[in-house]
């Protein structure tokens, strides 16, 4: 991080931004080291995601499909998705969606511009964020200059319509972005200038004659001593070259079996399931080696020296000794919120245990995307899409290392407009230090404006006003009353200050040389949120415990909650980051970690009081008695298993409490209570009320 330039860039872009990046650069820059170490020390409440699991499980993280719960079918802009069963979401995915700061989506040139699309959807849906994506970071790793995105015809018909390219750069939601990209350009892979040079030719697609005869002067014949592992087109290509060197050999075969446990798609298998290994058999590891001693790493290529039904020796090109290879785990994960610290954390679904092997005669381009060899043999002779040549050579360490089992020919590299039109767009939107600082100020104001911004707060006591003036002013006209009351004073003593605050730090921020440390600048912001987190505790906390009221019609208490929890949780965001401005300077990261956290514990979102303030009951001369009354009809309801408000409407409790009659003529008297509630609850009632009298 510290000595390549462009990966420091891209990891301030992602901690001090909002931007959308997309970081890519040749293969064997470092675009996954720099993936591993952003999950290691980024602040952002994160998750990782890849087009396939092969990908995914090398990315740690899991697929879009699963992740999202997307069906495999194309997804088409102007069509209706209602909430499906594949689109409904448990409690905690929804409130990991809710709480996320930033996805990460590795090998992004093979996801389609509809899977983005359909992310985009599913994220303003469940966010309730009606900006791309719901407001939630993208970081695209990937290379555009390797494999594409793959669709079947019938798909790609089905979506011309809508779509200029299928790659993920023709997102409708992308486009509605001002996303930047930054390019790797140090590569760690390839040491060699000419190998380099070589390959950047081909990645660009300006292959000369020049070129061509370099690259076919490695069509030799191989030397059968080396470990050579063979890059084909297809599945089937692999597998028969596989097969076909297995047989060869006249050693005794031997069968491992995967230990698998609980969910693990198969396609998402590192290696066989049923293992077939000789004596003799090249193979290639699959997995780093764990501990101080890495006596391998995935990609490297070894042959088996022994071999029986309990230990696999591989001995490695260039090495003397053998060593015993042990079963490795891997394992298929999902997110999951961890409910002691808040943190969205990883939970195994599933494992697979095997030995990290797979015969490696040959293998296909598309499973050698990531990985590195000494010594390649290519047939690139059937390439049939853009990417493949370029990968196939790219996987190779050295000139010297790279076999051609056939020429290449020039109308062998596919090229693509669409990708050269965006690499020229690419090209203008890489930032510099200097845009960079300008982006990390912008988004820092952005976020202070947020923190003194009221008007979401505003806009939702206007609707529970709103909303209570016709549904609820006969059965609860003091709470009506506050609410007016309320909102008139907080048009000038919250949003009136809030305004003109906002001219007083915009003013100190543009003075300020470093806005960060700035003492003028955030003494006034922590005067700010003192005046602020005293006037809401003040006033729309007490109001916020009298709205949490009980109503009989389900349909309009479904309405009501809605707003009110969105009331309810709102008002506790302000409380908790207003706070955090009072104990210290106004930091990004722990305003996002505090907003999440909110948004976290919705399921808790009437329970401001948790925060400041002690509960109150609506339009109540004796709360005390309507608990009574209300426990009271909680444990009838129970008993008869019906709902409360068909033992007792609520408006009749609250008019029984505030009454409080004294005998039978009396009760029948109290709005709302019938004489079917006389007849069967009649004396429980009215022994609750007198008791309570002879207790006061």
């Amino acid at each position: 991080m510290e000595t390549n330039y462009e990966l420091e860039l891209a990891y301030r872009c992602i901690e001090n931004t909002d931007s959308h990046l997309f970081l890519t650069g040749r293969a064997g820059t470092g675009k996954t080291t720099f993936l591993h170490y952003l999950k290691e020390h980024s602040t952002k409440r994160m998750v990782v995601l890849a087009p396939t699991g092969i990908a995914a499980i090398n990315a740690g993280g899991v697929t879009i499909h699963s992740f999202f719960q997307l069906p495999f079918a194309p997804y088409i802009p102007e069509a209706e998705y209602k909430m499906s069963k594949e689109f409904k979401y448990g409690k905690e995915k929804i409130n990991i969606i809710r709480s996320l700061n930033l996805i990460v989506i590795d090998e992004i040139s093979m996801v389609r511009a509809d899977l983005l699309d359909a992310v985009d959807m599913l994220l303003r849906r469940y966010r309730q964020n009606n900006t791309p994506f719901g407001g939630v970071q993208l970081l695209m790793i990937g290379d555009v200059q390797q494999l594409a995105p793959v669709a079947k015809k019938e798909d790609k018909q089905l979506l011309s319509p809508y779509y200029s390219t299928l790659y993920f750069f023709g997102s409708h939601a992308l486009k509605q972005t001002s996303y930047i990209t930054i390019e790797l350009k140090q590569v760690y892979r390839q040491k060699e200038s000419l190998f380099l040079d070589l390959l950047n030719v081909v990645r660009s697609k300006e292959v000369d004659e020049k070129t061509l005869q370099l690259l076919n002067s490695r069509c030799i014949q191989p030397d059968e001593k080396s470990a050579n592992v063979r890059l084909t087109t297809h599945n089937y290509q692999a597998d028969e070259i596989n097969n076909k060197f297995l047989r060869k050999l006249k050693t005794r075969s031997y069968e491992f079996k995967a230990e698998i446990s609980g969910l693990f798609p198969e396609s998402s298998y590192p290696t066989d399931e049923l293992l077939i290994l000789k004596k003799g058999a090249q193979v290639m590891f699959l997995k780093n080696a764990q501990g101080p001693i890495k006596k391998y790493y995935n990609g490297k290529i070894g042959v088996i020296t022994s071999i029986d039904e309990n230990h696999i020796e591989v001995c490695c090109q260039g090495e003397e000794e053998a060593f015993e290879v042990e079963p490795e785990e891997w394992t298929n994960t999902k997110y999951v919120l961890n409910k002691a610290t808040k943190e969205i954390s990883e939970q195994v679904e599933g494992s697979f245990r095997q030995y990290p092997l797979r015969l490696a005669w040959a293998i296909t381009i598309h499973k050698s995307q990531g990985l590195t060899f000494d010594n390649v043999i290519i047939d690139v002779a059937a390439a049939f899409a853009h990417g493949q040549v370029y990968v196939a050579l790219s996987r190779c360490r050295t000139l010297n290392g790279l076999i051609l089992s056939s020429p290449i020919h020039a109308k062998g590299i596919i090229k693509d407009s669409q990708v050269d039109a965006f690499t020229r767009y690419m090209e203008q939107h890489q930032p510099d230090e200097h845009r960079l600082e300008a982006m990390e100020k912008q988004y820092y104001f952005s976020m202070i404006k947020e923190q003194f911004s009221f008007e979401k707060l505003y806009q939702l006591l206007q609707q529970l006003q709103s909303f209570s003036v016709k549904h609820l002013l006969k059965e609860y006209p003091q709470m009506n009353e506050k609410i007016a009351e309320v909102s008139a004073d907080a048009e000038t003593r919250l949003l009136s200050v809030a305004k003109q605050f906002e001219g007083q730090y915009t003013k100190l921020f543009r003075q300020a040389e470093d806005v960060y440390q700035d003492e003028t600048l955030h003494a006034r912001i922590n005067a700010a949120a003192n005046y602020f987190i005293n006037y809401l505790i003040s006033n729309f906390v007490p109001l916020n415990e009298m709205l949490d009221i009980e109503i009989d019609n389900i349909e309009t208490e479904e309405q009501y909650k809605n707003v009110f929890n969105a009331f309810a949780l709102e008002l506790r965001i302000k409380l908790q980051t207003l706070s955090h401005c009072l104990e210290q300077k106004f930091s990004l990261q722990e305003y996002m970690r505090i907003c999440s956290e909110q948004q976290i514990q919705k399921a808790d979102i009437r329970k401001v009081s948790k925060v400041v303030g002690k509960k109150a009951v609506a339009d109540m001369m004796y709360p005390e008695l309507y608990e009574h009354l209300k426990e009271w009809r909680k444990m009838k309801a129970s008993e008869l298993n019906v709902r409360a408000y068909k033992i007792c409407p609520n408006r009749a409790l609250l008019a029984i409490a505030n009454m409080q009659p004294q005998n039978e003529k009396e009760l029948l008297e109290v709005p709302h209570v019938g004489k079917k509630t006389m007849q069967y609850y009649g004396n429980e009632i009215l022994e609750i009320v007198l008791e309570f009298a002879r207790n006061s």
